[in-house]
């Protein structure tokens, strides 16, 4: 077997791993690149592998950086099987057609107020593109093992990161090579802890909190703090959020701030994406992912008005009364939330509150390292607004999650390839793991090859 690592180096995003066994060919994730520009151009170049030269997809979770360039490589001509889990492939089919909406969205609007360099911008995928691609896809349930494509098995088990998210286990019958994917925490609030791997002669584990330790402060209290201070001043709370985990866990913590008198029960709350909406309806149908119990899934489906229709996103820009929305996108690339930062970022009495990793080159992660202004839709938009962020609402485990996850391996692996961290961060988990477990370790190189004997 072989591993060319074709994404989620150097970066958090764009994770992709091409897994050879002799002619077969497979593409653990299939993620978007996002941040810098240098990185969102990966995105319109062409895979060293001709996508109908891969056999199959296996898929950890349906975020973005990890499903978002399916589309395009079925448009481009893959054709083989798409493995995932259940509780993924039913975010997916809300994930990807949302997204390819977006692009095109994007493009049109940048062809309408003529900001884009390209004449006319078009989006990387369409809506369309995106229907297409979902009858590829191939649900699996946990802790089943099946056959990919040639003499290469899998089997996935619960990462605890988001609904369906996976750990993907690949053996050709000589060697295993696990994927971490994105691991949750083991005392989330919401999800179900990461399930634990006994063996691995490879390992691929992410690194995205590699060099941090969350604060093992109560986040909700410093949520139900800074809204309330916002709304003590008269100003508004805009939340870029993940319309699939960080949107479900934000909306559980509103009803228990409301419940205990935390903020004002009839403080207008907002949730401004519909398909978080969606997503959230999922959270009944898959109860093994996380901890809520039935009453607590309603409460968090009712903890915000659903905004539905673009004109009733536009009429929340002309409100003035204190009130919280929750958009899309957490990193603040696209989606909604744009439309509200261009409203309210400009006033001192708001307040942006992010609720997880900003990867750089993003304007969420331009606005919490203080800029004074960022760029949307071709205009600067003053930041007058005072940002906060709260990291520890992560889905993501830090360092010493990782480390204690990795501790109930039985041996070794032949060799640990650190990836999704950025490069501070992969490198602080890679001199921890060698340091304290003695295990071989690499942080690769964007498309190196490594040979798996």
């Amino acid at each position: 077997m072989q591993i060319q690592f074709l994404g989620a180096t150097g970066t958090v995003t764009g994770s992709k791993y091409l897994v050879s066994a002799g002619p077969t060919k497979i593409l653990v994730d299939c993620g978007l690149f996002q941040g810098f520009k240098q990185l969102r151009l990966r995105n319109w170049a062409n895979l060293p592998v001709a996508p109908s030269a891969i056999d199959a997809v296996v898929l950890t979770h349906a975020h973005l950086d990890h499903s978002g360039y399916i589309p395009l490589l079925v448009k481009n001509g893959f054709r083989g099987k798409i493995y995932c889990s259940e509780a993924t492939y039913e975010l997916c089919r809300i994930l990807l057609p949302d997204s390819g909406h977006l692009l095109e969205e994007e493009a049109g609007y940048a062809n309408k107020h003529g900001f884009s360099k390209h004449h006319p911008a078009l989006p990387l995928y369409t809506q369309d593109d995106a229907e297409r691609c979902l009858k590829f896809f191939s649900p699996v349930k946990f802790r089943h093992r099946f056959r990919v494509a040639g003499t290469v098995n899998a089997e996935f088990a619960r990462a605890g990161h988001i609904l369906g998210a996976a750990i993907a286990t690949l053996d050709d019958g000589k060697t295993i090579i696990a994927f971490s994917g994105d691991l949750g925490r083991s005392e989330d609030r919401l999800m179900a802890p990461p399930s634990t791997i006994e063996r691995a002669d490879y390992l691929v584990v992410e690194s995205t909190y590699g060099n941090r330790h969350h604060d093992p402060a109560d986040p909700m209290i410093l949520l139900g703090k800074t809204i309330q201070e916002t709304v003590n001043r008269g100003g508004i709370v805009i939340i870029p959020s993940f319309a699939v985990g960080r949107a479900q866990i934000l909306l559980y913590y509103m009803h228990l701030l409301k419940q205990s008198g935390a903020i004002s029960n009839v403080l207008p709350v907002y949730l401004n994406s519909p398909m978080a909406a969606d997503v959230t309806a999922l959270y009944r149908h898959y109860r093994d992912d996380h901890r809520l119990n039935d009453e607590e899934c309603r409460a968090m489906c009712h903890a915000a008005k659903i905004v539905n229709s673009v004109e009733e996103s536009k009429a929340l820009n002309l409100q003035h009364m204190p009130m919280v929305i929750i958009a899309a996108s957490g990193m603040a690339t696209g989606g909604r939330v744009l439309h509200h930062l261009k409203a309210f970022a400009p006033d001192p009495r708001n307040t942006i509150l992010f609720a997880g990793f900003q990867a750089g080159g993003t304007r969420g992660a331009s606005m919490v390292g203080g800029a004074d202004a960022v760029k949307i839709h071709g205009e600067y938009v003053p930041i007058r607004a005072q940002v906060v962020q709260i990291e520890n609402l992560s889905a993501h485990a830090d360092g010493d999650e990782i480390m204690n996850w990795l501790s109930h391996f039985q041996h070794p692996p032949r060799r640990t390839f650190i990836t999704h961290g950025e490069p501070d961060a992969a490198d602080a988990l890679r001199k921890r793991i060698e340091e304290k477990l003695q295990w071989s370790c690499t942080v690769p190189d964007y498309l190196e090859t490594v040979e798996l004997k």
